[in-house]
């Protein structure tokens, strides 16, 4: 049974439809990445889940249950850009938080100290106001896991961290998807090939295409790109085999089965190339096909 499930979920703010049919289903227990391009719906799917927006229409039952039938499920938000006191400590504020969930101070004084740790804040001293963005952001992961909750839901947490931050981010991710189950929206396709399970494509108000990684790029062949030295004779190419797929003026890419037919037909005409190299499926050719149809 699925733990977390949508079905034909709509929403609209007056006459714009940003939700048509939004149906997908997330296991229990793993990290389940929901992509999209900016603006795509994303953020409001989320925010139905978490029962800060109203749907229009569909359904979203969670264990089997309609959601609403659950009134005690935990869940922690991510924001894109969490906000926070700037004139409080990481310790200062998570403790704060404790207080709200109305912990008791040995209780407050030991799931902050763990969630410091897991998060590699632990020895950060300094006031909030100091923090940089992917300090910030794993402070944010830390707030939103203090109660424990069952899922996670995460709302493009490394779109604007560098590689260093990002990968603190996807790694903290990874280390708690045995606790929880962890809804992970992003537009930044190499994160969802590192730390996803499944994932699924929302693109025009719908989900175009979703399944585990290895269902996705199941039976899609590997690509050869080539890229020519002259215009001219990249005209020519394209003109003897139409079957190339074009990227730009002197760029394409082609198939395995026509690799050798190519290969031959530049020997044979002293074409010059720069390059030619094989290139594996990944989730950024897919979505690009979703996005173009």
């Amino acid at each position: 049974m699925a733990f977390l499930t949508l079905n034909h979920v709509k929403k609209s703010f007056g006459e714009k439809e940003v939700l048509k049919d939004v149906s997908f289903s997330i296991p229990e227990k793993g990290i389940f990445g929901f992509v999209g391009e900016n603006g795509a719906g994303k953020t409001t799917t989320m925010k139905i889940i978490l029962g800060l927006l109203k749907k229009d229409g569909g359904d979203i039952f969670l264990k089997g249950e309609p959601l609403e039938n659950h009134p005690s499920v935990t869940m922690g938000y991510l924001p894109d850009v969490p906000e926070f006191y700037p004139y409080l400590t990481g310790e200062e504020y998570l403790n704060f938080s404790g207080e709200i969930a109305k912990l008791s101070g040995k209780e407050r004084g030991l799931r902050t100290a763990e969630l410091l740790s897991l998060v590699g804040l632990e020895k950060e001293k300094g006031r909030i106001a100091g923090y940089s963005r992917g300090m910030k952001q794993r402070l944010g992961i830390a707030q939103a896991l203090y109660h424990r909750p069952e899922l996670l839901i995460c709302d493009e947490p490394t779109s604007a961290l560098d590689p260093l931050g990002r990968k603190e981010i996807l790694d903290i991710l990874v280390n708690i998807k045995e606790q929880t189950t962890v809804l992970f929206s992003t537009h930044i396709l190499t994160d969802v090939e590192r730390i996803c399970d499944e994932v699924a494509f929302l693109h025009e108000g719908k989900i175009q295409l979703t399944g585990t990684l290895a269902e996705l790029t199941q039976g899609k062949e590997d690509k050869f790109f080539l890229k020519m030295t002259k215009e001219k004779e990249s005209e020519r190419l394209v003109a003897i085999f139409p079957q190339l797929e074009r990227i730009k003026e002197k760029e394409f890419y082609l198939s395995e089965t026509l690799l050798p037919q190519v290969l031959k037909f530049l020997l044979e005409q002293h074409f010059s190339f720069e390059k030619i190299e094989k290139r594996q499926t990944h989730l950024e050719d897919i979505f690009l096909k979703v996005v173009e149809k």
